[in-house]
């Protein structure tokens, strides 16, 4: 059996890896005391171990290392990608044990998402693309922490946009990454769900977003350059969230560096709980992957949708945001 020409095999391994790494990583948290505790720029109630998404990134690495021996045409900037993952995942791992100073934490995700793009430049990517892909794997480790703060939430966003470049059947390294992204989320998702016991931690939130990151740029060494832009639709709920709060928090001239309950989700997941922001929000990302996955690659109906759908979305945040603060203020 296989899925868009992927073998179940490495589904059902990555998942198995990845669900033993995360029941490893939480009993290593329970004994380490390494535990996130509630408090009023957070969205869970009771104290719960951190770290989890170390399950994930093990096997993503482990993933990484096993493609570019399959796949020698392309092990340069697998091997780049394998390299950036574990600079990522080693900062985060750190970070969760003992919070680091921000500036070398983004010194290090900088120096991550370089060398992917080097390595894509050295395999003959346009420079454009490849700077493109350097600041996308940047800005992606960044929102994936930015979001992860709820049940669910990043873990599920990071299956369900991966099972979208699965489907896309571009074949080769791109096909075989987003379908271990897809299994090792999925693997870490029975800890997190329905009531989180235990979290990614900054080890698994930065881990997502850089594999995001290189799923895309893998897809498009095997895409017409036309096609590339339809890759962003699947990160639009995130994206969105995630950029527009940042932009109204500068603004406001907030101290946007510092954690916050403000992000559409957090409010919203406040006033009626995880479990249906979690549902809302993969059904935000369901509709952004059939669109992927649907419109053509050139021509107007691909703009016109595609500015629809960004358009729709910001609406949704704005009336999320500004709704569920006024149902907040009505009940306090």
């Amino acid at each position: 059996m296989a899925i868009a020409g992927v073998p179940a095999w490495w589904l059902a391994m990555l998942f198995v890896v990845a669900l033993a790494g995360t029941w490893l990583a939480r009993d290593y948290a329970l004994r380490r005391a390494l535990l996130d505790h509630p408090g009023e720029r957070r969205s869970h109630h009771q104290a719960t171990p951190r770290g989890g998404g170390v399950g994930i990134a093990v096997a993503l690495l482990a993933a990484l290392a096993w493609l570019a021996w399959a796949f020698p045409g392309e092990r340069l900037p697998l091997l780049a990608a394998a390299a950036g993952m574990l600079l990522v995942a080693a900062t985060g791992w750190l970070d969760d044990h003992r919070p680091l100073p921000p500036v070398p934490r983004l010194l290090v995700h900088v120096l991550a998402a370089s060398g992917l793009a080097v390595a894509l430049a050295l395999h003959g990517v346009p420079p454009w693309w490849c700077a493109a892909a350097g600041a996308l794997a940047l800005v992606l480790v960044n929102v994936w922490n930015f979001m992860d703060g709820i049940d669910g939430l990043a873990a599920s966003q990071a299956a369900i946009a991966a099972g979208g470049y699965l489907l896309l059947g571009v074949g080769g390294a791109a096909g075989w990454f987003a379908a271990a992204l897809m299994a090792a989320s999925l693997g870490f998702l029975p800890f997190n769900l329905p009531k989180a016991r235990v979290f990614l931690g900054d080890v698994g939130s930065g881990t997502l977003g850089f594999a995001i990151a290189v799923a895309v740029a893998l897809a498009c060494l095997r895409l017409p350059a036309t096609t590339w832009g339809l890759l962003l639709l699947p990160l639009a709920a995130f994206g969105i969230d995630a950029g527009l709060t940042l932009a109204s928090r500068i603004l406001h001239r907030e101290r946007w560096w510092e954690p916050h309950v403000s992000h559409a989700y957090q409010r919203w997941a406040r006033r009626s709980g995880h479990g249906m922001v979690t549902l809302a929000y993969a059904g935000w990302t369901l509709v952004g992957v059939a669109l992927m996955l649907r419109l053509p690659a050139t021509g107007p109906w691909a703009l016109v949708a595609g500015g629809t759908f960004g358009l729709a979305s910001a609406y949704a945040w704005r009336e999320l945001r500004n709704r569920r603060e006024q149902g907040m203020e009505g009940t306090e």
